[in-house]
């Protein structure tokens, strides 16, 4: 791994994730969580104040970066419920099948190589009843939106550690087999084709 994706990426993706629109998402989405949570793509940890302690037992945040996961380790010990961190692909969970009540996704599906894939591992380890929490940016509405996304998507993935501007999240997520439950979408403050935002719940279908 080079010296930015290992030294520098890693603060770029908090600073962005720390905006206050992503804190706001986070804070109308996270409550809902309940029971044993796999977090999947936790980063440096973000989402863990705005869990409710009063429903979530445990938190279980996967992530392929060690230094994103070094970053999130204070914020998980100082959390109020139980857990751990797991380095690791999307792809390729390390948990039993059935084993956590939600599964959470913020920012994520849209830098994962293989959506599809690691979708299906989410199905796998949720148990019956569970849900898929998710708050994604992606393909916008707007036709002219829309092209600049298709043109910039290789170079902002370049330089965003592999972030794709146009992926129809709604569809990934039929795709991998999930039935979206409730969705919210809107524009998040600040570059339009980074900003489209998806917020909601799905279940297994």
């Amino acid at each position: 791994m080079g010296v930015y994706a290992e030294h520098v990426l890693p603060w770029l993706v908090h600073a962005a994730c720390s905006s206050r629109p992503a804190t706001g998402q986070r804070r109308k989405l996270l409550p809902s969580a309940r029971g044993t949570v796999l977090e999947v793509g936790i980063g440096s940890g973000l989402n863990l104040p705005h869990y409710d302690p009063k429903r979530v037992v445990a938190v279980v945040g996967l992530d392929p970066s060690r230094r994103l996961l070094t970053m999130a380790a204070p914020r998980l010990a100082a959390s109020p419920f139980g857990g751990g961190l797991v380095r690791a692909e999307a792809e390729a969970i390390p948990l039993a099948r059935r084993s956590v009540d939600t599964v959470v996704s913020t920012f994520t599906l849209c830098t994962i190589p293989d959506v599809q894939a690691a979708l299906r591992e989410m199905g796998r380890v949720l148990r019956p009843g569970g849900r898929l929490l998710f708050c994604e940016h992606g393909r916008a509405p707007e036709e002219e939106v829309r092209r600049w996304q298709d043109r910039l998507d290789g170079i902002w993935g370049r330089v965003a550690g592999g972030c794709h501007l146009n992926r129809d999240i709604p569809e990934l997520l039929r795709r991998g087999g999930f039935e979206i439950e409730s969705m919210e979408t809107a524009y998040f403050a600040g570059w339009r084709p980074a900003g489209f935002g998806y917020r909601g719940a799905a279940r297994l279908g």
